[in-house]
C-alpha cells in the first residue's frame, strides 16, 4: 500500500466490525459527524498564522487537512499553493512540483465527492490541464477515517476544523480502536482530541498546526493528556479566544479557540481575545501574533503550556490572589473534605418518582434532592425519591429477595434495559449508572448546582441523596456552616472562574474537578474566634460578617479584598 493512502475498506476483512463502523459514519449526517463550517475570513487568518502564505515556496512543503468537509480550508490553501507555484516558475512541470504538496482527508462519502468537484473546478480555473488536474486530485484527496490514517509522511503544515463528536455517537468498536491508537483519548474526550494528537504526530520538525475547535480541552479533565503532550514536546505559539465571535457559518454550542502549535522547543505563547471577524482586523492581528517583537499591541505574551494542568490565558488581579493562595494553603480534599457528584441513573423516569409512590421495599428507596429543591438557598424538598438497586457491599441486590422491587423494575424493563450501561451488561440490567451509597444520604453536606453565574452553596443536614446535577462536599474536619461561609464569599467563584470553561451568558461550571482545586487552611489552624465568626455568619445569613471573616482567614489586603468582591471575573 502506498505510504500516502488510507487503509481502504478492502484492507480489512469484509466481516470486520471496524470496517462496518467506519462505513456507517461515512454515510452519517452533518450533525452526527460533528461537521461545522468555518468562515473564509477565519480560514485566511489561520493560514496566515501558520505561515501558509503565497509569498513562501509552498510547493516545497506539505499540507495536511484531516477533515476537509466542504473545503473551507482546503480550497483557500490550494489557491495559495497555486499562486506560490506561479510566482516561482510557471514553466516547471506542475505534477513534478505539486504532486505531494497536499494531503486532505474526508470521511463522509457524499461530501468527499462534492468537494472533489470543487477542487477540480478550481484547478481548471487555474488553467491546469484536465489530465494533470485529475492526477493531482487523486493524489491529494483521500476518502476514509483520518484516525485510521497510516503514513510514513510528515507535514510542514496541518490546518482545519476537526469534527466535534461525543464518544456516545461513535460505535463502541471504533472507540475501542481509537483508544488503542491514541493516548490522549482519555475519560470522555470528544473526537477532536485524537484528531489533534494524530495531526501533531504527523508534523515534521518545525512544522505548525493551526486548528479552530472547542476550547474545552485546554482546561477540563479530559484534555489533561493532550495538554501534557503539547507542553512536553511542542510550542504553543498562539491562542486566540473566539468565544462569542461569528467564526462559523452557523451558530454553534461549542466554545471555539484558534490554537497554533509547532513541533519545536516549548516557549512563550501569544494571546489574543475575541477579535472582530473582518479581513482587515484579522490581517492586522495575524501580523501582530507572528511578529518577532517581544511585545506588540493588543497581544499578550505569557508562559501557558508548562505542564498538563489547565491552561490559563487570563491575566488579572484575581489570578494573582489565586496563585498566592495556592502557594500557602492545601487543596480542599487534603483538609478532610470530599467532593463528589450525585447519582446518574440513565433512566430517571424509571428510577425516580414521588417518594411515597415508589412501590418498593422501604430499604430500596431514598429521598432525593434535586437542583429545583435548593433554588431558594435552602433545601425545600419536593418529595422525590430514587430507587436503590445496590446492597450495602456494592453488589446488586437479588431481585428474588425483593418482590416489590422486582415487580416495579419489571414493569419498566423496556426503558431500563434499553440504556447503554444495561446493554453492555445484560445480567446487571437494573443497575443505575452510578453506584448508590445510602450512607451519603445521612451525612450533612454542602450542595452545589453544576451551572450557575455565581457560587450557589446550600447546607443539607443529612436527609437526602443528591441527584446527578448536584455536586456535594462532605467534611470530617471542617464545620460545614463555616465552610459554606468561606465558599460563598467569592473563594469558590475565584478558583472555578479561572480554572473552568465558561458557558453561554457567563455561566460557570461548578464541577468536581474545579471545586477540588479550591484552597483552604486546615480547620485546626483556624483560630477559635474566627471559627465562631465563620459559623455565625452562615447561620445568621450575615454576608458582611462572613466576608470580614474570610478576609482575615486568608490575610487579604484592601486591594485583594476589592478584587475578590468584584463581579468582573
Amino acid at each position: 500500500m502506498p505510504a500516502t493512502t488510507l487503509p481502504r475498506q478492502h484492507s480489512f476483512p469484509t466481516f470486520c466490525p471496524i470496517t462496518e463502523a467506519v462505513s456507517t459514519l461515512s454515510e452519517s449526517d452533518a450533525k452526527e459527524r460533528g461537521a461545522i463550517y468555518t468562515r473564509r475570513e477565519v480560514v485566511e487568518f489561520i493560514l496566515d498564522l501558520v505561515g501558509y502564505t503565497s509569498d513562501r515556496p509552498l510547493y516545497q512543503s506539505r499540507l495536511l487537512e484531516p477533515s476537509f468537509g466542504k473545503g473551507d480550508f482546503l480550497l483557500p490553501a490550494i489557491e495559495r499553493l497555486l499562486e506560490s507555484y506561479r510566482r516561482a516558475d510557471e514553466n516547471r512541470d506542475i505534477l513534478t512540483v505539486l504532486l505531494n504538496s497536499v494531503c486532505a482527508v474526508e470521511l463522509h462519502k457524499d461530501t468527499f465527492e462534492s468537494t472533489s468537484k470543487k477542487v477540480l473546478a478550481l484547478l481548471c480555473r487555474h488553467k491546469i490541464q484536465m489530465a494533470a488536474a485529475h492526477r493531482l486530485l487523486d493524489q491529494w484527496l483521500l476518502q476514509g477515517d483520518f484516525l485510521l490514517f497510516d503514513t510514513s509522511r510528515q507535514f510542514d503544515y496541518a490546518v482545519g476544523n476537526p469534527p466535534y463528536v461525543r464518544q456516545e455517537r461513535i460505535p463502541d468498536v471504533l472507540v475501542a480502536e481509537y483508544r488503542r491508537l491514541f493516548t490522549t483519548l482519555y475519560d470522555r474526550a470528544d473526537l477532536y482530541i485524537p484528531f489533534i494528537e494524530h495531526s501533531l504526530n504527523l508534523l515534521a520538525k518545525g512544522g505548525t498546526l493551526g486548528f479552530i475547535c472547542s476550547d474545552r480541552w485546554m482546561k477540563n479533565k479530559y484534555g489533561g493528556p493532550l495538554r501534557a503532550m503539547v507542553a512536553k514536546d511542542y510550542h504553543l505559539k498562539a491562542h486566540v479566544d473566539m468565544v462569542g465571535t461569528d467564526a462559523f457559518h452557523s451558530e454553534v454550542i461549542a466554545y471555539p479557540a484558534i490554537t497554533i502549535i509547532s513541533r519545536a522547543k516549548p516557549g512563550k505563547t501569544r494571546i489574543a481575545h475575541k477579535p472582530e471577524i473582518n479581513r482587515e482586523t484579522l490581517s492586522t492581528l495575524s501580523k501582530r501574533l507572528v511578529s518577532k517583537k517581544l511585545s506588540v499591541s493588543k497581544v499578550r505574551i505569557a508562559d501557558v503550556a508548562l505542564d498538563g494542568d489547565p491552561w490559563i490565558f487570563e491575566l488579572s488581579e484575581q489570578l494573582a490572589i489565586m496563585r498566592r493562595l495556592e502557594a500557602k494553603f492545601p487543596v480542599l480534599e487534603d483538609t478532610g473534605c470530599k467532593v463528589g457528584i450525585g447519582v446518574a441513573t440513565g433512566a430517571d423516569k424509571a428510577f425516580i418518582g414521588p417518594f411515597d409512590e415508589l412501590d418498593v421495599e422501604p430499604d430500596r428507596k431514598l429521598p432525593l434532592v434535586r437542583t429545583q429543591d435548593i433554588l431558594g438557598g435552602q433545601v425545600k424538598w419536593r418529595g422525590d425519591g430514587v430507587i436503590n438497586p445496590f446492597a450495602d457491599g456494592g453488589e446488586l441486590v437479588n431481585l428474588e429477595d425483593y418482590s416489590k422491587l422486582r415487580a416495579y423494575l419489571e414493569d419498566r424493563r423496556a426503558l431500563i434495559a434499553n440504556r447503554h450501561v444495561a446493554k453492555k451488561s445484560p445480567a446487571r440490567w437494573y443497575r443505575t449508572i452510578d453506584r448508590i451509597y445510602p450512607e451519603l444520604a445521612t451525612q450533612e453536606k454542602l450542595l452545589i448546582p453544576d451551572i450557575k453565574g455565581d457560587a450557589h452553596i446550600v447546607y443539607e443536614s443529612g436527609k437526602f441523596y443528591p441527584h446527578h446535577n448536584l455536586y456535594y462536599i462532605t467534611a470530617s474536619e471542617w464545620d460545614l456552616w463555616a465552610l459554606q461561609t468561606v465558599l460563598m464569599s467569592g473563594i469558590a467563584r475565584l478558583f472555578v472562574s479561572i480554572y473552568s470553561t465558561k458557558m453561554r451568558g457567563g455561566y460557570l461550571r461548578f464541577q468536581a474537578q474545579y471545586l477540588r482545586r479550591i484552597r483552604v487552611p486546615h480547620w485546626e489552624d483556624v483560630p477559635a474566634d474566627l471559627r465562631r465568626q465563620l459559623q455565625k455568619a452562615a447561620l445568621s445569613g450575615d454576608t458582611a460578617m462572613g466576608s470580614e471573616a474570610v478576609y482575615r482567614l486568608y490575610d487579604l489586603n484592601k486591594e485583594q479584598r476589592a478584587a475578590l468582591d468584584s463581579k468582573d471575573f
